[in-house]
């Protein structure tokens, strides 16, 4: 009987127990892949946490605009006290290089505040005790950011961009300056060889909108710009999610391949299917922030087994005690009694490792094999990481900043397209709206109102664009400033000066045509100085944009903000009402308009030193246009002061741009 049941489990017969569980052993190991590794050239890693006690403050979670939409002061909490929860409980584990370990257990079981409080990013948490060491050393922001690579669980990567132009911009500013060009390549194929990305190495990355690479090999060559730096610990936020199984799979079986090339990981998943499950080296199972197990995957089984919870057969580990373990909160008896339960559960594996140097609970019959051959692993070809002071400079920063930034958009050929057609179709219906005339002069009030509405219209329209284009980059510059690829300074500079061929490209469509069909003031001159104006007027406007997108939370608050900022601008320009009409407030608003300025600008540009011939009945009164500019209360400042005025509010902008990039933290939307 014994020999017929080993044979329906697909045993040979006469097989024993210990051979069932070399088999098992040996399909545990048949993920191997034995191709070559891209090992990490540095000193074994080590990942230490001691009895870790984190607290989550819930309030803070919750922004201060939401606060504000539910008529509660930002800062301020009812019941402070009842807001705080532990997110983790006497956790203590300790991993080394060569080992993948993967965190499961249900939502809110305490993966993410693991995460933030390994990698620094706990917002709004407070640990209570207990400490993280990473190779013998207490953890600090530096030696996080020396040593370990986190990767999110949301790809922020442009779009426009290949997969081999992503990761070459990423190693002119994530390698150090000792790296030669052909080194920097080289380590830029080894990436993509390792990372199986060869066959779409020329290919977009996409996103949502932009037709590029598939959702695997997106995630992949997020794991790539991390991998580009040879980081000696690898953290993976559900790098799974969203995927469907088969490239789930192939995934985490690249994940493991990086960890045999002496490298810690240490990924986050729900609930693994059984043939990523064997994959993993080490598994920690949370429940409400307290670990019910932790250490070999293979031995997890065997573990439950003994105190008293077996598997199912044909069931998979992940999925049956991650269920286990789950707090069932459908009615408040279940709730007490599954967490009961999983306290239980959590009591009893702290008190069979509490003696344990690495807190691992270890199979009796075989014990794991923590002893990894480094040596054997160790690479002989890949230069070890330099330190920190030896990274690229702000030049080479700026340089790739701005060659990424043009390069990804002009790319982007369908918005080219639609901003230029935009400025065309707009440039084309005020030039026809007063054409016709030839020599018949424009009336006073209808030269005015086009003189105004060319400096007006177009500003409108690039705020907007210039808005929802910052927000979509959010994200990744959030990311990259948080990774110390490279510093405000730099990104400040590339996004000016980036933005300018496309602005060029959009006024001289915009503005030529407007210029010669309204059959304005003839000559060269007044035409570069009308263009001039314009350019610096629109520019100007661009960069309030860019200033309102960092200082606010969200595209509705900055869109809402340069909005009504802009219209305040507009009715207080000098044409809706005259600047004498305007009471304190406006008037001091008039002063910083840059419409305002536009208009008077455009005006002394068309009427200044030229005489106007006004029809008076049957008389035509030759006027000169010195007076219909004081008329109007546009004769104030000469010309140059105004491009200078134009000119200063532009850099006031661009500072207000740069303090809110240094001193407010680009949170995407998701982490406010």
């Amino acid at each position: 009987m014994a020999g017929k049941a080993t044979e329906e489990r697909g045993l040979p017969k006469g097989a024993t127990p210990q051979d069932a569980l070399g088999l098992q052993d040996r399909l545990f190991s048949s993920e191997s892949d034995n191709s070559l590794y891209f090992t990490y050239s540095g000193q074994p890693n080590t990942l230490e946490v001691k009895d870790l006690n984190y607290q989550v403050d819930m309030a803070s979670q919750v922004s201060w605009f939401e606060h504000l939409a539910q008529f509660k002061m930002p800062g301020t909490s009812h019941s402070r006290g009842s807001s705080c929860e532990l997110g983790i409980q006497n956790l203590s584990l300790k991993v080394r290089s060569g080992q993948m370990l993967a965190i499961i257990g249900s939502s809110g079981c305490g993966r993410a505040s693991l995460l933030d409080v390994i990698t620094g990013r706990g917002h709004g948490g407070k640990i209570k005790s207990g400490q993280i060491w990473i190779n013998g050393q207490p953890s600090s922001p530096q030696l996080v950011r020396k040593c370990v690579a986190h990767v999110r669980q949301h790809d922020q990567l442009l779009p426009n961009l290949t997969v081999r132009e992503t990761l070459a911009f990423t190693a002119q500013m994530r390698l150090p300056r000792t790296f030669s060009q052909a080194q920097r390549d080289k380590r830029v194929e080894d990436v993509i060889a390792e990372l199986r990305l060869r066959q779409c190495a020329d290919t977009r990355v996409g996103n949502t909108y932009v037709r590029g690479v598939s959702g695997g090999e997106r995630r992949r060559v997020s794991i790539g710009v991390q991998l580009l730096w040879n980081p000696g610990i690898l953290i993976l936020d559900e790098p799974t999610s969203g995927l469907d199984s088969f490239t789930a799979h192939n995934l985490v079986k690249t994940l493991s391949r990086l960890a045999k090339g002496n490298r810690l990981v240490l990924i986050s998943l729900h609930q693994p299917r059984s043939d990523i499950f064997r994959l993993f080296d080490l598994v920690l199972l949370m429940t409400s922030g307290t670990p019910i197990y932790l250490g070999a995957a293979q031995h997890m089984v065997q573990y439950f087994t003994a105190i008293g919870y077996p598997c199912p057969r044909y069931s998979n580990p992940a999925d049956f005690y991650v269920d286990l373990t789950s707090i069932d909160r459908r009615s408040r008896e279940q709730e007490v009694a599954t967490r009961e339960k999983a306290q239980s559960l959590a009591a009893l594996f702290l008190e069979k490792v509490r003696d344990l140097d690495d807190f691992l609970w270890k199979a009796e019959t075989k014990d794991l094999d923590e002893d990894i051959s480094l040596e054997s692993l160790a690479p002989s070809d890949t230069n070890c990481l330099p330190s920190p002071t030896k990274m690229p400079g702000v030049v080479q920063q700026f340089t790739t900043l701005i060659r990424r930034q043009i390069s990804n958009d002009f790319r982007d050929l369908p918005t080219l397209l639609i901003h230029g057609a935009e400025a065309c179709l707009m440039s084309l219906t005020i030039g026809f709206l007063y054409f016709g005339h030839g020599s018949i002069q424009l009336s006073l009030m209808d030269t005015a109102a086009l003189l105004f509405m060319i400096g007006a219209l177009i500003p409108f329209n690039v705020i907007l664009d210039v808005i929802s284009k910052s927000y979509s980059e959010r994200a990744m510059l959030y990311y990259e400033l948080e990774d110390g690829l490279y510093t405000t300074g730099p990104y400040f500079f590339a996004k000016v000066l980036g933005e300018l061929p496309e602005h060029c490209a959009y006024i001289i469509i915009y503005g030529m045509p407007i210029y010669w069909l309204a059959n304005l003031r003839p000559g060269l001159q007044p035409f570069l100085l009308h263009f001039l104006l314009v350019w610096l007027v629109v520019f100007c406007c661009r960069i309030m944009a860019l200033a309102s997108a960092a200082m606010f939370p969200t595209f509705h608050m900055a869109s809402f903000f340069s909005n009504a900022l802009y219209n305040s601008f507009y009715l207080t320009g000098g044409f809706m009402i005259t600047l004498s009409s305007l009471w304190t407030v406006p008037a001091w608003i008039s002063k910083v308009s840059f419409l305002r300025w536009c208009f008077e600008g455009l005006m002394k540009i068309q009427f200044s030193s030229r005489a106007y011939k006004m029809p008076l009945g049957n008389f035509t009164i030759p006027v000169p246009g010195d007076k219909i500019l004081s008329a109007m209360e546009l004769n104030s400042y000469p010309l140059y002061a105004i491009y200078l005025i134009v000119i200063g509010l532009s850099g006031g902008f661009m500072v207000l741009y740069y303090m809110s990039l240094r001193f407010i933290k680009q949170k995407p939307s998701q982490d406010w």
